[in-house]
């Protein structure tokens, strides 16, 4: 899985494509339907129920390490034909990530997501989840101890778009406080979310634009620079701005890094997988 991705682009790339009458630039896929290459999984410490032959787990019977790096020998993610077509399946048993090995920035990603029908221990009374996280960075294991730190798109039952802040990464959001929690305005002013402040690590998306569960919904996550935008159904429900990271007390822009697909206790489905780069990103700001 650590293949070099045949279809990450370079600046020289992004120059050349969007220079040519100003056109905007193709899809190219990031899945490419037969295997994973281009990709890494990484997987947590898998919850007590499940039984993965050979991990150590202490006196109590909890599991005292991650599976890490590409050591998936319960096939949590997999290629599947799934409706007449391939697809990434998370199975949801373990937490963690399927991960591009190859960083991305100023970028336009695009796929569809699919409920399945398996829900696991510890979320398996509790609606489905999993999430599109981007523009991670560093060590898997420092987002929630198992995700990179990065930006994410949520994606979980009445809560897809929602914006959340996995590890020590912030952002600016205009939010109004909607019963106690904050929620997307565009005619609001900004608000800072990150764990360590007054409005903590989420922002709720407006307006709810999800299809039920059993059905394809597509998600789509563009970014250029420190602002970036969730999309769901082609309706726009996020905007986030002043994109940084805490490292070593000092402020840094978070403006690439790889995009990571979520095993969080629920099955879920994913195709058509695909990016382009984009040189500008304020005709989508306009969008509703």
């Amino acid at each position: 899985m650590k293949k070099a991705m045949m279809y990450s682009f370079s600046v020289c790339a992004v120059v050349l494509m969007m220079s040519c009458g100003g056109k905007e630039a193709k899809f190219e896929p990031l899945f490419n339907g037969v295997n994973l290459d281009g990709w890494e999984v990484y997987l947590g410490v898998p919850d007590s129920s499940v039984d993965v032959p050979g991990l150590a787990r202490d006196e109590s019977g909890k599991y005292t390490e991650a599976l890490g790096v590409n050591n998936d020998p319960l096939g949590v993610f997999s290629v599947q034909t799934v409706d007449g077509g391939t697809v990434i399946r998370s199975s949801g048993q373990i937490y963690g990530s399927l991960a591009t090995v190859a960083e991305y920035s100023n970028y336009h990603l695009r796929l569809e997501a699919k409920w399945g029908e398996q829900k696991w221990a510890p979320r398996e009374d509790k609606p489905r989840n999993a999430g599109v996280l981007y523009h991670g960075t560093g060590d898997f294991g420092k987002g929630l101890n198992v995700w990179k730190v990065s930006h994410e798109c949520q994606v979980m039952e009445n809560m897809f778009g929602d914006s959340y802040r996995m590890g020590n990464t912030y952002c600016d959001i205009t939010a109004l406080q909607v019963d106690g929690r904050y929620v997307f305005d565009r005619t609001a002013p900004a608000v800072t979310f990150g764990h360590d402040l007054p409005a903590g690590p989420i922002c709720s998306k407006n307006p709810v634009n999800e299809k039920p569960v059993g059905e394809w919904n597509v998600i789509e996550v563009l970014c250029h620079g420190d602002v970036s935008i969730h999309r769901i159904n082609g309706k726009v429900n996020m905007i986030n701005t002043r994109s940084h990271l805490i490292r070593d007390g000092k402020s840094l822009p978070l403006t690439k890094g790889v995009i990571q697909l979520q095993s969080e206790g629920a099955e879920i489905f994913y195709r058509n997988v695909e990016i382009r780069p984009i040189t500008d990103i304020s005709q989508y700001l306009q969008q509703k």
